[in-house]
């Protein structure tokens, strides 16, 4: 008897988990859905905007307009090799490695000066009212003393990219050294480690979600400057092309070249939350 009236609640139990297999996939794809269906909401609304000539053409081009420019400035063979003698696929591919230079020299002197900071208090106390001038500062306010000191070829638009992009992840680094456990740190110690050992096997490990978090913000912050970046010789990047196109009042051109750096700004955060994750996969994903 007590055989024959657990069967049916072992059927039921796995009918359930069965059954709850297509909800679990309907709920892994609410989120590109719901992604997917914010963005052709927002290309119907431009369309009915540039049908109703709410505004001029000129100043709010229709979605195909921005689509035949992307098309003309991707082509070589357009007669103007793409837009001003450089296609989209190379501006784009100069933007990125301005980007990955100076968010690169960003990254590592940042790090080390949170290290810094978050283990020696005194450099903490001289250090972070630099930092938090520093982070203070919009772009524009500093790119003409680079200019003044570096010239107008890659230099100046390298080291904007750079001091836009070491604050966020100097203070994150801080903030994660100085939030990490004590009982980690005295567990390590009460085995053997000396200093350094703790740094490099119980002090770094704990800070790396915080440290790719301040690298995600400076990330954004540095591709945010690039138009900055660029107005200073720099018409063979994405900036040059947005900043050429604004002086002829060529919107479309603008408008592409906003979607350009917002999508490609939007996979680099992506992977590097995909690396957070891998890495703390306990922590949430925002």
């Amino acid at each position: 008897m007590l055989k024959q009236d657990e069967r049916p609640r072992q059927i039921s139990g796995s009918t359930g988990g069965t059954a709850s297999r297509p909800l679990r996939s309907l709920r892994a794809l609410s989120g590109p859905l719901l992604a997917l269906g914010s963005v052709v909401l927002l290309i119907l609304i431009w369309q009915l905007v540039a049908v109703l000539r709410i505004w001029p053409e000129q100043i709010v081009p229709a979605p195909a307009q921005v689509w035949a420019q992307l098309l003309s400035t991707s082509d070589p063979n357009n007669g103007q090799d793409g837009y001003a003698g450089y296609t989209l696929v190379e501006r784009l591919a100069v933007s990125l490695r301005r980007l990955s230079y100076g968010v690169g020299y960003g990254v590592l002197i940042g790090i080390g000066l949170g290290l810094a900071m978050g283990l020696i208090p005194a450099v903490r106390v001289m250090l972070e009212p630099l930092v938090t001038f520093i982070r203070a500062l919009p772009p524009l306010a500093y790119l003409s003393l680079l200019v003044i000191w570096f010239g107008i070829d890659e230099e100046p638009k390298v080291y904007l990219l750079m001091v836009a992009a070491f604050p966020p992840v100097a203070v994150a680094t801080a903030a994660a050294v100085t939030g990490v456990s004590r009982q980690y740190v005295e567990a390590a110690q009460a085995l053997g480690a000396n200093r350094w050992h703790v740094i490099a096997s119980v002090i770094l490990p704990a800070s790396v979600p915080e440290i790719l978090t301040g690298i995600r913000l400076a990330v954004g912050i540095a591709y945010g400057s690039v138009v900055a970046a660029e107005t200073v010789n720099g018409a063979d990047g994405l900036g040059g092309m947005v900043l050429n196109a604004q002086r002829y009042n060529q919107t479309a051109t603008v408008i592409l070249g906003l979607f350009v750096i917002g999508i490609t700004g939007l996979i680099i955060d992506l992977l590097i939350v995909a690396v957070r994750q891998s890495l703390s996969p306990w922590r949430s994903r925002i």
